[in-house]
């Protein structure tokens, strides 16, 4: 029974991942577990048509800045975690997907040997401008707020499409810690951070072309 179990799981991002490239995901692990421990959840869809673009462009800058380049797998940063005292990440935005859609929180090999086929897999079928839609709509801004428009109105009190340029670079200056880090008011380090990605946003350009309507 546990075999039969553990395959039927295995298998579920196989058949799930087509239906999302067209029909928003119900739900995440990450939401469901959050749900499961008794904290209330905020939460709505929106198109990214209805996300302000400099937000998109934050995440994309903040946290996987060859998102236009990879197939789901950025292996020139995780060749630097490697060398380095790895002491930061090598997530891209599709492997962060996998895990908040599919996978569990807590880090281990093998959710990290797992989230490498599903981001390839998700590159694959998926859009670059479904991935980021569907990565802002399920990502953890705070505790119990999932995704932009949730985000958006728990923090700043607007719509997701009316975040300006600074308010998107703080909120992308939080994902690396959500539960902790506050983008109305941050501490000294996600203050900083949050200009260096405002810079580096001003700066997108070539970057984020993947994202752009016509793409």
């Amino acid at each position: 029974m546990a075999a039969i179990v553990a395959l039927v799981l295995a298998a579920l991002p196989i058949v799930l991942v087509p239906v999302y490239a067209v029909v928003p995901p119900p739900f995440s692990s990450l939401e469901a577990w959050t749900r499961l421990s008794g904290v209330a959840v905020k939460k709505q869809w929106v198109p990214l048509t209805d996300i302000a673009p400099n937000l998109a462009y934050a995440v994309i800058m903040s946290e996987d800045g060859k998102f236009c380049e990879h197939a789901g797998v950025d292996w020139s940063a995780v060749r630097e975690v490697i060398d380095s005292d790895a002491s930061r990440g090598a997530s891209t935005i599709p492997m962060q997907v996998a895990k908040n859609l599919f996978l569990w929180q807590s880090r281990s090999y093998v959710r990290k040997a797992l989230e490498v086929p599903l981001a390839y897999y998700m590159d694959l079928v998926w859009s670059k401008r479904r991935m980021i839609e569907i990565y802002l709509n399920v990502v953890q801004w705070g505790p119990g707020v999932f995704g932009a428009e949730a985000a958006a109105q728990h923090w700043f009190g607007v719509p997701a499409a009316q975040l300006s340029l600074r308010q998107s670079a703080r909120l992308a200056a939080i994902l690396p810690n959500p539960l902790v880090r506050n983008p109305v008011k941050p501490g000294r380090s996600t203050a900083h951070l949050a200009g260096i990605v405002e810079k580096r946003t001003r700066q997108a350009g070539a970057y984020v072309t993947c994202i752009q309507p016509d793409n």
